[in-house]
Order: structure tokens, then sequence, then C-alpha cells
């Protein structure tokens, strides 16, 4: 059993940046795969990007490629989104999600989620 909270969401101008984290419970967060997905208002929930459990694999969907970095640091059971040059079609519920086995993109391959947290990017 996996326990997400994420945390770091808030309101920035566009063109800003915003570090999101994801903080896990549970001593067998290293072998998991993780994955940051989002949902806006009316739209269903799509990938943003995922993480191996080494972190020596990471994927991103295009809209977030060259603006997002994820990272991971299992010592401190998180993982973390890095998201620079906001724009605001990027406002949405950020959450992050943990599944066993190989990364993927599609959301209802991962058995955990978190409760998500809000991203507003104004323009």
């Amino acid at each position: 059993q996996v326990q997400l909270v994420e945390s770091g969401g808030g309101l920035v101008q566009a063109g800003g940046s915003l570090r999101l984290s994801c903080a896990a419970s549970g001593r067998t967060f290293s072998s998991y795969t993780m994955g940051w997905f989002r949902q806006a208002p009316g739209k269903e929930r799509e990938f943003v990007a995922a993480i191996s459990w080494s972190g020596g694999r990471t994927s991103y969907a295009d809209s977030a490629k060259d603006r997002f970095t994820i990272s991971r640091d299992n010592a401190k059971n998180t993982v973390y989104l890095q998201m620079n040059s906001l724009k605001p079609e990027d406002t949405a519920v950020y959450y992050c999600a943990a599944k066993a086995g190989v990364a993927t993109m599609l959301a209802r391959f991962y058995d955990y989620w978190g409760q998500g947290t809000q991203v507003t990017v104004s323009s």
C-alpha cells in the first residue's frame, strides 16, 4: 500500500515556474514507477511525465517536453515535477500516481493516486 500526498501547487503568472512534490508513505516507494497526470475542468485526465523506480528513465507528454522535469529522491520517498515556462493551458489539478512495473501513459494502469494539487497559470 502506498499513500501519496502532493504539494507545491498555486497561482503563477505565465512564464513562471513551480515545483510540485509528491511525498509517499511506505517502505516500497523505491520499487514503484511514478507518474504525474493532470486534469483540467471538463477534460479527461492526461499524462504529463513518468519516472522509473531508479530514476534512470523518464518520459514526457509532448506538452511537457523541454519545459517540465520529473525527478525522484528515493531516500526521501518523494517525486518532483519542476515546471518552467508555464502557460495558461497548463492550468489543471496535478496528480501523482504510482504503479509497479514499467512506465505507461495510461492512467488506468496506475494503482495509487494522490488527492491532487491545483496549478493555475494566469495570462
